[in-house]
């Protein structure tokens, strides 16, 4: 598997080592690195422990890769879109054993897609919230939960010219079942 620099260069992208993020403007030192390190730790004090929080758990992961898919393979956009697009629109309960199924379906379907491209949207401008204002929320869960899901919102409306792809998607995934 490529790390997220490998794919940054394969897709042309010189990464930056400070200042803010140049993806999502995130408040870091260290540039993108330093928002995929929280991204990737910040959120021990976060109880996910009940089935409730699990969904913000993976609005966390789609909102992130959404803001970040320069470092992403190509067909990331297509599921983490789409996962959005069921919790949203059809107000799927998502639990961890759906993600390979949706994962399956999508390899069926790019099949018959070889072509197809989500392009993403301009780079900072993939929604207003960052992973640093969920961290400085995490203290207080009410918040931090409306945050969480505000951040997901917006980076899933930054993305609304795909929004009648991953609705195609999302029917068939939700016809398979």
């Amino acid at each position: 598997m490529q790390d997220y620099i490998d794919l940054a260069e394969k897709n042309g992208v010189i990464l930056l080592n400070n200042g803010k993020c140049q993806f999502c403007g995130a408040n870091t030192k260290r540039g993108v690195h330093e928002c995929l390190e929280i991204f990737n730790l910040g959120f021990q004090n976060i109880d996910f422990s009940n089935i409730e929080n699990h969904s913000y758990r993976f609005l966390i992961v789609d909102a992130h890769t959404l803001q970040h898919p320069e470092i992403h393979g190509r067909w990331n956009n297509h599921f983490h879109l789409s996962r959005l697009h069921l919790v949203f629109n059809y107000n799927v309960k998502w639990t961890y054993d759906l993600s390979p199924k949706l994962s399956d379906y999508l390899n069926t379907y790019k099949v018959h897609k070889q072509d197809e491209y989500l392009n993403p949207p301009k780079i900072l401008e993939r929604g207003n919230i960052t992973i640093t204002d969920i961290v400085e929320n995490s203290a207080n869960e009410t918040e931090c939960k409306s945050i969480i899901k505000n951040w997901a919102l917006e980076v899933y409306n930054s993305w609304n010219t795909h929004h009648s792809i991953v609705d195609h998607i999302a029917k068939g995934f939700l016809n398979q079942k």
